[in-house]
């Protein structure tokens, strides 16, 4: 069963996080919000066994752009 772990603002977004986990070994997949708009918020889903790593590689990779940001 797949789970939903972050809603990306945009297919651009998406993809470079999609990039990320699936260096880590995840298996990743993506899904479009809206079917009327080829850019706007998209879903990223792994096996629901996976969603604990996951997420925490992701609140690793946004903390430290996060980081970047306010320097």
């Amino acid at each position: 069963m797949w789970k939903v772990i972050y809603i990306a603002p945009n297919t651009q977004v998406a993809k470079r996080l999609k990039e990320l986990l699936m260096a880590e070994g995840l298996l990743v997949t993506e899904r479009p919000l809206s079917s009327s708009s080829c850019n706007g918020p998209v879903e990223l889903l792994v096996p629901k066994s996976e969603a604990a790593e996951a997420h925490e590689l992701l609140n690793r990779a946004l903390c430290s752009q996060a980081m970047n940001l306010n320097r």
